[in-house]
């Protein structure tokens, strides 16, 4: 497999390595392709601890921060939809070649890559957890939980991760479309059902307090780390241009229309979800609810079943939607610098290589809002944030002090601040919990290796 490529392919010189890559594969999608993608990737592990940051921030930044995060990376996300395919001829499929456009060849690289393999890994990593969780809040409400089980939380991760290792032999973006479909569906349906619950609960619900209370070390911390778990909520754009380059385009009708269209429906979708999910969930469960809004709700018992097993569902598909980047990645370089050929073992190592390595530090760091805050902050701002806004600022270059200027520098200093900040606080939850050693709001111990 290494080493010289196969006969078939030095001499079949019409093989397009585009062609054979998960990104590039396939270009045959449209704007509802766009729509459940971009669904998928946005509305996942984040959307269930908009409560939990709601709670640490308080009612009025956690408002502001809610509705400010949701325009200003609809902006963003625009932004990186008309730079796909800036110059006459050429699509930037990839987020790292539109980096390089703008930051240079080299510099592109070095900025971009780190950050989108650590956004992309970091998702798989958390979602793995989630799924897990999810997975033992079933278990614990269809057979009780009044003691700690023998089954732990990281069986129900390693049962998660097992489906992933027959998903990720699905070998591009459009193959996995029925799946990042139901994903889709599946985020709506649990969100939906979070936010009826917990209003349905709220009308029983006695006095709730809403007063900033001290979770981990201090509460400035835990405000600080509320920060990085709202970023973490939005995550798309380290794959929008991935989901863009599978939707055809010409001069006379370029991918960024029917992509713009499915973006907005996404956003629309997304505000469905998130603003019920966390204005709700917090005016019921105020400052005791839990990390996952999910975990605070046990009635109706059924409906809440339903609702964990539609999240797992879910993150079946968006596991697969920010995994298939990192596919492409790896096997590009595999094949372009280091020479392996272009076969189904190369294709499946790789694969199931990283999803054994995304469930062993799963399995290692199961602290889910923890995990959120600190990737949130420390990552996400800046993909998310501001390296759109100054990518813009590079290649399209706005007339200095007008409105798109003046925007653009807004949201790249308070990109920075995120991204400075909220890793404090997520890190300290992360630490503390660890030190702890034990789950949060769990009364077990974590298993001692």
């Amino acid at each position: 497999m290494k080493g010289i490529p196969d006969q078939h392919f030095v001499e079949d010189q019409s093989f397009d390595l585009e062609d054979w890559l998960p990104i590039t594969a396939s270009r045959n999608a449209n704007w509802y392709y766009s729509a459940f993608h971009n669904v998928t990737a946005i509305v996942g592990a984040g959307v269930l601890g908009l409560p939990y940051a709601m709670s640490e921030l308080g009612w009025g930044p956690g408002v502001v921060v809610l509705i400010l995060s949701w325009v200003i990376t609809l902006y963003t996300l625009w932004q990186m939809i008309e730079m796909h395919e800036m110059f006459e001829g050429r699509r930037f499929d990839r987020y790292h070649e539109l980096g390089q456009a703008a930051f240079g060849k080299k510099l592109g690289l070095y900025i971009i890559v780190p950050l989108q393999l650590l956004v992309e890994i970091s998702v798989c990593i958390v979602y793995m957890v989630t799924g897990g969780k999810s997975l033992k809040n079933v278990h614990d409400l269809a057979v009780g939980d009044d003691k700690c089980t023998k089954i732990r939380i990281q069986h129900f991760i390693m049962i998660f991760a097992s489906s992933q290792f027959v998903l990720s032999l699905l070998k591009n973006f459009n193959s996995i479309s029925g799946v990042s479909l139901v994903a889709a569906v599946m985020s709506v349906s649990y969100s939906t059902i979070a936010w009826v619950a917990s209003l349905r609960k709220g009308a029983t619900t006695g006095s709730v307090e809403y007063g900033y209370k001290k979770r981990t070390t201090s509460v400035p911390l835990d405000f600080l780390s509320a920060l990085g778990e709202m970023a973490f909520a939005y995550a798309g754009h380290n794959v929008v241009l991935e989901i863009q380059a599978t939707i055809p385009s010409t001069p006379e009708n370029p991918s960024k229309r029917p992509m713009w269209k499915g973006a907005v429906v996404a956003y629309i979708i997304v505000a469905f979800c998130y603003f019920p999910v966390a204005l709700v969930g917090f005016q019921t469960f105020g400052n005791n609810v839990e990390e996952n809004i999910l975990e605070s709700l046990t009635k109706p018992k059924a409906l809440v079943i339903v609702a964990n097993m539609f999240v797992v569902i879910h993150l079946l598909g968006s596991y697969q939607v920010y995994a298939m980047p990192v596919f492409d990645m790896i096997e590009s370089v595999m094949i372009k610098k280091w020479h392996f050929s272009p076969t189904r073992v190369l294709r499946f190592t790789i694969r199931w290589t990283f999803v054994a390595a995304t469930m062993g530090i799963a399995v290692g760091l199961p602290y889910y809002s923890a995990l959120l805050s600190f990737f949130g902050g420390f990552v996400f701002a800046p993909t998310t944030y501001f390296i759109p806004c100054i990518m813009w600022l590079i290649l399209k270059k706005p007339k200095r002090f007008s409105l798109s200027w003046c925007i653009n520098w807004f949201c790249i200093i308070l990109g920075l601040v995120l991204m400075i900040i909220a890793p404090i606080g997520g890190l300290a939850k992360l630490i503390y919990h660890i030190q702890k050693g034990t789950l949060p709001n769990s009364k077990c111990k974590l298993p001692k290796h």
